[in-house]
């Protein structure tokens, strides 16, 4: 498995595999050819489908460095790689051509080459399944976040610390702002007004929970500084009970890092067996695994032991199976924002039910996403971030500017 450092990324939402990704696919493109006057960008697939929506445009112009972009959107074709496939090509002063590069947005940010794997590129971990992850726990009698500093090296604390400091300036922002959000859905930013109505609502401290995450999510569709927890669709749910849990236990900031490292360990199982990429897999891969994320870093920070951890995480894939990415016109928006507080509560959830036992359980960690990634191959196409389908389907495209009702 890839470094922590591979999978939490700090960027501009609101989509971490059509806008993240796109955009420093440009910018590593234009960095190879100079000499080109201009570029074209075929987008295929998923980022053809929902490009518009998700930013895609606007985040290839950006990696262009002032360069002429001219972008063809092809949602009829997908390429045999991944559904997020796009091919740039350089373009001299008279519009020949001068180089091209096919490109796959795999997901949380990354970028593989054709005929590159599509599977991590470096290993730092030595182990990359939970059962292996917990047979070093019983070695060793250590703890999950033990293992990382072995294999990612003392360094590794200070990155979580940024990463950190960024989720929780995301919670501050989105708790601060408000006002409608761009794309034409007339959806207005609720986390500020509703964390206004503390004591209106019966189990307001569990609430602020859920507005926490709102606030991040809200952060995110308006094209905010996100952390990819693991992408920029689920970027709510882990910042949420990480605060959430501290604040209402006293945590100490040594064990939010550990929980940190916990959570990123299982983002980083699920990115290498099955996918964290809506176009592939569904939301099942992104809001699905930012939920057993959650519910391992929630378990960590309660004191639960190895076993425990890895029964919360596995609470939170297995409950998430077959969790279609249908968004609305497009927009990381509907259904989006509430996912990403509904997913938080369920995080916690797990994390109490998991702790409940004393980690023994019928299906493990490795099964469910073993479960997922079979699931995702088995949905239809347009459950799979192209907006054909779903609630995209009935709730329909975005309103005439001017005529938004809410």
């Amino acid at each position: 498995m890839e470094s922590l450092t591979e999978l939490y990324r700090i960027g501009n939402g609101p989509s971490s595999s059509h806008s993240l990704g796109p955009r420093a696919a440009m910018t590593a493109f234009c960095a190879r050819h100079p000499e080109a006057a201009a570029v074209e960008v075929v987008l295929y697939g998923s980022l053809a489908a929902t490009g518009r929506g998700h930013g895609t445009d606007r985040a290839l112009e950006a990696g262009a460095d002032g360069r002429p972009v001219r972008i063809r959107w092809r949602p009829d074709v997908s390429l045999p790689a991944h559904p997020n496939g796009m091919r740039f090509i350089a373009r001299d002063a008279a519009d020949g051509e001068v180089a091209a590069w096919t490109a796959y947005s795999v997901g949380g940010g990354a970028i593989r080459g054709e005929g590159e794997s599509l599977g991590p590129r470096t290993s730092v971990y030595d182990r990359s399944t939970f059962a292996g992850i917990l047979g070093w726990c019983r070695a060793t009698g250590r703890g999950i976040p033990d293992w990382v500093e072995e294999r990612e090296g003392a360094g590794i604390w200070d990155f979580l610390t940024g990463i950190r400091a960024a989720m929780d300036a995301a919670i501050d922002r989105g708790l601060a702002a408000s006002g409608e959000l761009p794309g034409g859905l007339g959806v207005r930013r609720r986390a500020a007004s509703h964390l206004a109505g503390e004591g209106k609502v019966p189990l307001w401290r569990r609430t602020t929970l859920a507005v926490y995450a709102l606030a991040v999510s809200e952060e995110n569709a308006a094209g905010g500084v996100v952390v990819t927890a693991p992408t920029c669709g689920g970027a709510g749910v882990l910042p949420a009970v990480l605060r959430h849990i501290a604040e209402e236990h006293r945590c100490d900031d040594r064990a939010v890092l550990r929980a940190l490292a916990t959570a990123g360990v299982v983002g980083n199982l699920v990115k290498t067996n099955a996918s964290i990429s809506g176009a592939a897999i569904g939301c099942q891969g992104e809001v699905g695994t930012a939920c057993a994320m959650a519910a391992a870093a929630a378990a960590e920070l309660l004191g639960a032991s190895p076993a425990q951890i890895e029964c919360a995480a596995e609470i939170g894939i297995e409950h998430h199976l077959g969790m279609t990415c249908d968004p609305v016109a497009g927009l990381v928006q509907i259904p989006c924002i509430e996912r990403n507080a509904v997913g938080a509560l369920r995080a916690v959830d797990a994390a109490a039910l998991a702790m409940l036992g004393d980690g023994s359980h019928r299906v493990s960690f490795d099964q469910a996403v073993e479960a997922m990634r079979r699931t995702g191959a088995d949905l239809g196409e347009g459950y799979r971030e192209t907006s054909r389908a779903g609630l995209a389907a009935i709730v329909g495209p975005p309103p005439e500017p001017g005529n938004a009702c809410g």
